[in-house]
């Protein structure tokens, strides 16, 4: 992820928030980037976004990504739709700004 990018990582209570669209029924899931508004868009081969499946997918991938447990992930507001919330537990927004940085 470039240093330079827009989307905004919140330290909340216990962790981190980030704001995330995913995008569904792709050929292999990945970050795509960082949309004009900040938001970090992920590509997910699941469908719908709003499906468990689909939600499963997202916090299983971004654990893998990031090196964490997906009991520390939660998705917080958006469960049911493309735009999501998701908190990371015990990661402060430097590390997870770090940890996305990373290739």
């Amino acid at each position: 992820m470039p240093a330079d990018r827009k989307f905004e990582i919140t330290d909340a209570r216990g962790g981190a928030a980030l704001n995330i669209r995913v995008v569904t029924q792709a050929e292999k899931t990945e970050i795509v980037g960082v949309q004009e508004d900040g938001v970090l868009k992920i590509r997910l081969m699941a469908s719908p976004a709003g499906d468990p499946a689909a939600n499963r997918e997202l916090l299983e991938f971004l654990a893998l990504r990031l090196g964490i447990s997906t009991d520390s992930l939660e998705i917080v507001a958006g469960e049911s739709g493309r735009e999501k919330i998701v908190s990371f537990e015990g990661v402060t927004s430097e590390q997870l700004d770090t940890l996305l940085s990373a290739e």
